[in-house]
């Protein structure tokens, strides 16, 4: 599997993957090189993309794999793609977060991610399952 920064000839595949996406973001991780699409074989198999939180600390806000790929190691070779580009751009440490009920945390822990927090969000236009958030230092 090889990761690459997103490019703008990415852009219909990105966006059949995450609709919280629209043409000016995009345009803007295409830009900042803070998106990323994983390949096997020449074909795009997922997608990853980050922000930095208070100017020091990066949080990947997204990572998918399509799902005839998953459960074959490539989530992990992009989150370690990704914590060598953080590590490289002198970064300290990683955010990470997913839903409780979602299976990734276990993967996260797996990998060398620790819990250290929730988001409920209960009774508001963002409703859904707590929140899950994992650190890792690099």
């Amino acid at each position: 599997m090889i990761v690459k920064y997103m490019e703008k000839k990415d852009k219909d595949f990105v966006m059949r993957i995450d609709k919280h996406v629209n043409d000016t973001i995009y345009h803007k991780r295409v830009y900042t090189k803070t998106g990323y699409i994983m390949w096997e074989k020449d074909v795009p198999i997922g997608i990853m993309h980050y922000n930095v939180l208070w100017d020091n600390l990066p949080f990947l806000n997204l990572i998918f794999v399509d799902t005839k790929y998953r459960n074959k190691g490539f989530a992990s070779q992009a989150l370690a793609f990704w914590e060598n580009d953080m590590k490289q751009q002198g970064y300290k440490m990683t955010l990470i977060s997913t839903q409780a009920n979602e299976e990734a945390q276990h993967l996260y822990r797996k990998l060398g991610y620790i819990d250290c927090g929730g988001l409920i969000f209960n009774h508001t236009p963002f409703d859904q399952p707590m929140e899950l958030f994992f650190r890792k230092v690099l």
